[in-house]
């Protein structure tokens, strides 16, 4: 990628992706969003987020289900992960190499995760995080796919700002939104 006006080659991993949100602001354990948002904004199925949920691929950590009728609640960050597998899903790498890629990604904030390039061969994925480590991974001559996770990043940011969400307070109590609060009086005085 050059630069028109000077021809100098432009950045490729950059401290922050033009546009993206201020990452403070995106990792957050006060804000979660419900598996039906979770599913819309990472692309995914419910049946694929439950049985991701069940088996521990990418489980909610905002709130997990403590029984029938609970509500998981998914942070940013696992919706940007769940963006990812689901990717790697597309791409053809197998779900037992896509855990050990997650493992990797579940040590990161978000943050670190904007400035990462995971490449694939189809049956591994490699971590990149500048330039030089994707030159030598290219180096090899093997065809490789890329996801740019400051790209999801954007897009989920796009995505969730136009889907509900739920706050927490700092006791960890949901704070119910204007419908919830109107369900739960109306169900007080019934």
């Amino acid at each position: 990628m050059t630069d028109q006006g000077n021809g100098a080659q432009g950045q490729l991993f950059s401290d922050r992706a033009v546009g993206a949100p201020a990452y403070d602001e995106v990792d957050n354990d006060a804000v979660g969003y419900r598996g039906p948002t979770a599913c819309s904004a990472a692309g995914i199925t419910y049946r694929q987020l439950d049985y991701w949920a069940r088996t521990g691929l990418v489980a909610p950590s905002v709130r997990t289900a403590t029984g029938s009728g609970t509500q998981r609640l998914y942070s940013f960050r696992d919706i940007l992960v769940l963006k990812v597998v689901k990717r790697l899903l597309d791409t053809g790498v197998s779900l037992q190499n896509i855990r050990k890629a997650v493992d990797h990604l579940r040590q990161r904030g978000v943050r670190e995760l904007a400035n990462l390039t995971l490449l694939s061969d189809g049956a591994t994925v490699y971590e990149c995080t500048s330039a030089e480590e994707v030159v030598d991974l290219l180096a090899g001559g093997q065809g490789v796919f890329g996801i740019a996770v400051s790209g999801a990043l954007r897009e989920l940011s796009g995505e969730l700002a136009e889907l509900p969400a739920e706050r927490l307070d700092g006791s960890g109590q949901q704070v119910d939104d204007e419908l919830t609060a109107r369900r739960r009086r109306r169900a007080a005085s019934a």
